[in-house]
């Protein structure tokens, strides 16, 4: 495969000079060869970020040239990849350590930076080093703790507010109403009853719970999609659900916020939906098992 290679020489003074661009091809994920050689494999992502830390280099007064290569001498494609792994490895063994300390005493905050952690990780892991799943398993835990930590002992876990409910939302569902029934019926009310409604002559009854519609219980909110709505809300939020709730909004927002590789695919298999199907139902059957492989493809270690 392709590698682009990073070549950089900086001046000695200031001292912190080094250790800054260290610390930017550390977040970008390159692999270090020599003491000024790193790579990257071949992506227009990479060859982004490699140009902006070469423009970081020149502005503190030193040089850098971006070569792609089809070899490095005297390693191979897989020594690479391995050399890749390990960096990561490492990387998902401290986190490891942190969550399961974490695990003893569980706080939101302390959650919402390892989850951070983990995506900026993630984000890097170009050739799937092993220890991802065992972070996702913990955080996972961590997760359930939380949601039960918040509901009162008293209170048992079928008196959840959201059981059996009929779910009310705008006829010709699109990714963002497909992606909520898929979020609800999956992970929210494994008993709910959807209706697929004209807006203009729904009466709205006690009960309802609206998705995704004007004065919707769960609905846009600022720079959100439903999706990332009724995820937050109800407590439901996971590293893979995060990951189809960021292909959602770009999708549905088209404010290219995430900029997933994934959206191109699920956004043509969704219209092609739309396409085969003029029943709201029927596009939901099939929608369910797209979104089933989407989420089993993104919760892969």
């Amino acid at each position: 495969m392709d590698w682009l290679l990073l070549l950089h020489q900086v001046p000695p003074t200031p001292p912190y000079l080094r250790a800054k661009i260290l610390r930017r091809l550390k977040q970008i994920g390159a692999l270090p060869l020599k003491k000024s050689a790193y790579l990257l494999p071949d992506s227009d992502s990479a060859l982004e970020d490699f140009q902006w830390l070469l423009k970081e280099i020149h502005a503190d007064g030193g040089e850098g040239w971006i070569l792609r290569t089809g070899a490095v001498a005297g390693l191979t494609d897989d020594s690479i990849r391995e050399g890749f792994r390990r960096l990561r490895s490492d990387d998902y063994r401290e986190l490891l350590v942190d969550a399961r300390a974490l695990r003893g005493q569980p706080e939101d905050a302390a959650l919402r930076k390892l989850r951070k952690r983990y995506e900026e990780i993630a984000r890097i892991d170009f050739f799937q080093a092993p220890g991802k799943q065992e972070v996702t398993t913990v955080m996972s835990e961590i997760e359930q703790s939380l949601r039960n930590a918040s509901r009162p002992a008293s209170e048992p876990a079928a008196a959840s507010p959201y059981h059996a409910r009929r779910w009310v939302t705008r006829q010709g569902i699109k990714i963002d109403r497909t992606a909520c029934c898929w979020l609800i019926l999956r992970f929210i009310d494994p008993a709910a009853e959807f209706a697929f409604v004209d807006p203009n002559q729904y009466t709205h009854r006690e009960g309802d719970l609206r998705f995704d519609m004007f004065e919707g219980e769960f609905t846009h909110e600022g720079d959100q999609c439903s999706f990332e709505v009724l995820m937050s809300r109800c407590n439901v939020a996971t590293p893979a659900l995060e990951a189809v709730g960021e292909i959602v909004h770009d999708l549905d927002l088209k404010d290219g916020k995430f900029g997933r590789p994934e959206a191109a695919g699920v956004a043509a298999m969704i219209e092609g939906l739309g396409v085969r199907h003029s029943s709201d139902q029927s596009r939901l059957e099939e929608g369910l098992v797209l979104l089933d492989s989407l989420h089993a493809r993104l919760a892969r270690p």
